[in-house]
C-alpha cells in the first residue's frame, strides 16, 4: 500500500497519511505528492472539499526524523537544511493558501510537531475524543518549523501559543476544542461517519459561494473595513448571476433540496 493515498467520493477528496507503523510520520517523498494533490484539487471540479486524516490510531507524528536526519548528514550546512523546509515541506502551506476550497483536518489520534502544524494549516479541524495535540519540537531540540509560530497564535492568542510551544505539553481533544483549535469533537466509534457526514454537508453547498466566502474571509483578515466591504460587494454581484444562486432561491421557494453544479 502507498504511504499516501488519495480518494474522491461524494465531492470529498481524502488525503490519507498511510504509515500507521510510524504513526503516520511523513517522508519528503510524501510531501512532494501531497503538495501535488493539493494543487490538482484546486481545479478539479469533482473535489469540493479536501480532508486530511491518518491511518490507524494516529493522525501524524510529524516528519520522519530518521529519513531527514539521514539526508542531512550528507548535506553541506545550514542553507541545505533550510532548503529542505522551504523547497519541500513548506510547499504544503503554500498549496493550501492557494486552495480556495474547504480543507478539513480529521484528527483521529495524536498530532505532534509538524503533524499538529499540518492540522493547523487546514481551515477546520475535527477531532476524535482520543486525539491529542502537541507542538513537541522543543522536546527534541527544535523550533516549530512548519508554521506553528504563525498559525497557532491566530487561533489561541500569543500567550497561550507560546506556552504550548515552550513546554511541548499535550492537550486532549476537549481542551483543544475549548481553545478553538478544534471545531468539533466526536466519539471515537463515531468519528469516521461523523467527519464524513460533516464534509458531505459542506460539499453539498454551492461551490462558487463556498470558495468566495473562503477567499473573502482570509482576505478580509488582512484588509481594512472599506476594502473588505468593497470586495464582498463585488463577490455578491457576481454570485447573484450564477445558475447555482438561482437554483438555491428556486429550491428555497419550492421547499426542496437544491442541486448545485458549480456554475
Amino acid at each position: 500500500m502507498a504511504d499516501l493515498e488519495f480518494t474522491v467520493s461524494d465531492g470529498i477528496g481524502t488525503i490519507l497519511l498511510n504509515r500507521p507503523e510510524r504513526k503516520n510520520a511523513f517522508t519528503l517523498e510524501m510531501i512532494d505528492e501531497w503538495a501535488g494533490l493539493l494543487q490538482a484539487a484546486r481545479t478539479d471540479p469533482d473535489v469540493r472539499v479536501v480532508v486530511l486524516t491518518g491511518a490507524g490510531d494516529s493522525f501524524c507524528s510529524g516528519v520522519d526524523l530518521g529519513t531527514v536526519t539521514d539526508r542531512a548528514r550528507g548535506e553541506a550546512g545550514p542553507l541545505d537544511r533550510k532548503t529542505v523546509l522551504t523547497d519541500r515541506i513548506h510547499r504544503i502551506a503554500y498549496a493550501l493558501e492557494d486552495l480556495d476550497k474547504p480543507v478539513i483536518a480529521a484528527v483521529n489520534g495524536p498530532a505532534v510537531g509538524a503533524g499538529m502544524d499540518m492540522a493547523l494549516m487546514c481551515d477546520l479541524r475535527v477531532a476524535s475524543r482520543s486525539a491529542r495535540f502537541s507542538e513537541g519540537y522543543i522536546r527534541v531540540g527544535l523550533v516549530p518549523g512548519d508554521g506553528g509560530c504563525y498559525y497557532l497564535p491566530r487561533l489561541v492568542g500569543t500567550a497561550k501559543a507560546l506556552e504550548l510551544m515552550w513546554t511541548g505539553d499535550f492537550i486532549d481533544a476537549d481542551e483543544a476544542h475549548r481553545l478553538n483549535i478544534v471545531n468539533r469533537v466526536y466519539d471515537d466509534e463515531e468519528f469516521t461517519d461523523s467527519w464524513q457526514a460533516f464534509a458531505r454537508r459542506l460539499a453539498a453547498q454551492p461551490p462558487v459561494n463556498v470558495r468566495m466566502i473562503k477567499r473573502a474571509t482570509y482576505q478580509s483578515a488582512r484588509s481594512d473595513l472599506r476594502t473588505a466591504l468593497d470586495l464582498i460587494s463585488s463577490h455578491m454581484a457576481v454570485v447573484q448571476t450564477t445558475a447555482d444562486s438561482r437554483e438555491a432561491m428556486t429550491a428555497f421557494r419550492e421547499k426542496r433540496r437544491p442541486v448545485f453544479e458549480g456554475r
